[in-house]
């Protein structure tokens, strides 16, 4: 696939350093959990050290989205990646010398979870100042395909790393990974971010934010639809996916069925790159409904193969939505938002998820495992057209721009990128 922007140069550095840190973070989970299983031998140990890392994730993501809006994004973006590569080498060299222990890996996974805070919210709001409005589907279709392509191959790269070397070289890759980034990521020539007035303080920001958010009625509900599905399909997905398979097709089927989705989802992220849509969030909505086959599949007793063809169908309506709501994000809410807007809508889609994984237990006990995916499906079939009752998001249109260089790369044009001159959302 031969990109238009990738012949630009700060694009370019950016893809660049993107790709081995998306590398380099498909590789850590599983190099992650048999460390720390081989270390301890404790499934304890192991959920203490995910859930280091989770939970700052979410308790310091609006202080992330602020400080993204408030200081230069690719100094954010920098700093972020060098404490990474210091965090993650950290645990490597604890693992490869033979001095884990617990305490020591779970404060440095909280600490690299803190950074990842704030790395996201400065990812999203940084690619507008990359390219130009009519290029950001394109720019987000080519980054997912990355993405996608990396957590299928990253898993496997990294299980073979650490049959062959050890958990420990495979943590340290990921160490490497950020610091390369960071190297990438500070050749980029972005324009200073223009004088403008800013509140007083990080909390001025992180309130001024939430009032952005709700003033754009678009955004808020599909956020809420985002937590509902979350709420409901993750857990479900993750916890009684497995286990119904097991039931229905054998245990060899779920590895099937998670390659295929992720085929998937790296097939229309690439079929979004030439994509001509001017409706495109009212796409991704239409589509994010075709994730619910799978649970439907597993509530209706269905074979292998049906399951199989569905998780291949979900992957192509998750690649769809989340592109589509990423560059609707990033063409119609200002630039000097973006990133506090964007936080609001990852904190309050993701905080259903720990919520989702501990009631799943309790109501297939109560229920019945098939009856309870089979509600979900349904519940998420529903709740992803909903927001489509709305006008503001079936109305929502692509922005039409100029072919040219986003403006915060012209040195000649001061304006700051992404300050559309339509009203984001409205």
């Amino acid at each position: 696939m031969r990109s238009y922007l990738l012949k630009q140069t700060d694009f370019r550095w950016f893809f660049t350093g993107h790709l081995v840190t998306l590398l380099g973070s498909s590789m850590a989970p599983v190099a992650l959990t048999f460390a720390v299983l081989d270390a301890s031998g404790s499934a304890s140990d192991l959920g203490v050290v995910l859930a280091a890392r989770m939970v700052p994730l979410l308790v310091f993501l609006l202080v992330g989205g602020a400080t993204a809006d408030r200081f230069p994004r690719r100094t954010v973006l920098v700093a972020t990646n060098l404490g990474s590569a210091l965090t993650q080498g950290c645990v490597a060299g604890l693992l490869l010398t033979g001095h884990y222990a617990l305490l020591l890996v779970a404060a440095l996974e909280f600490l690299n979870g803190t950074l990842a805070a704030f790395t996201t919210p400065a990812l999203r709001g940084v690619i507008p100042q990359l390219v130009s409005k009519n290029r950001l589907l394109e720019a987000n279709a080519l980054l997912g395909s990355v993405r996608n392509a990396t957590k299928i191959l990253g898993p496997s790269l990294s299980g073979l790393l650490v049959v062959v070397t050890g958990s420990g070289p495979a943590i340290a890759f990921d160490a490497l990974s950020y610091l390369l980034a960071a190297g990438c990521l500070a050749r980029l020539s972005l324009a200073p971010d223009p004088v403008r007035h800013r509140p007083a303080g990080v909390l001025s920001d992180i309130c001024d934010g939430w009032s952005e958010f709700r003033r754009i009625r678009w955004v808020w509900l599909g956020t809420l639809a985002f937590c509902v599905i979350n709420l409901v399909q993750t857990g479900t997905w993750q916890i009684l996916g497995p286990v119904l398979t097991r039931q229905l097709s054998g245990e060899a089927t779920w590895g099937f069925v998670l390659s295929v989705r992720g085929v998937g989802l790296l097939v229309m992220s690439a079929l979004m790159y030439r994509l001509v849509v001017r409706h495109l969030l009212r796409l991704g909505q239409l589509m994010s409904a075709l994730g619910a086959l799978p649970l439907l599949m597993l509530g209706a007793h269905l074979g292998a193969g049906w399951l199989i063809a569905g998780a291949f169908i979900a992957g192509l309506g998750f690649a769809a939505s989340g592109i589509g709501w990423d560059t609707s994000l990033q063409e119609h809410v200002p630039a000097n938002v973006l990133s506090r807007v964007s936080s609001y809508n990852d904190l309050l889609s993701c905080f259903a998820i720990p919520v989702g994984q501990l009631c799943v237990g309790p109501l297939a006990r109560t229920f019945g495992p098939f009856r309870v995916a089979m509600t979900a499906g349904m519940v998420f079939a529903v709740v992803a057209v909903l927001p489509l009752a709305s006008a503001a998001v079936r109305r929502l249109a692509r922005v039409q721009a100029a072919d040219e260089v986003a403006p915060a790369l012209r040195a000649s044009d001061p304006a700051p990128a992404g300050n559309s001159p339509e009203p984001a959302g409205e």
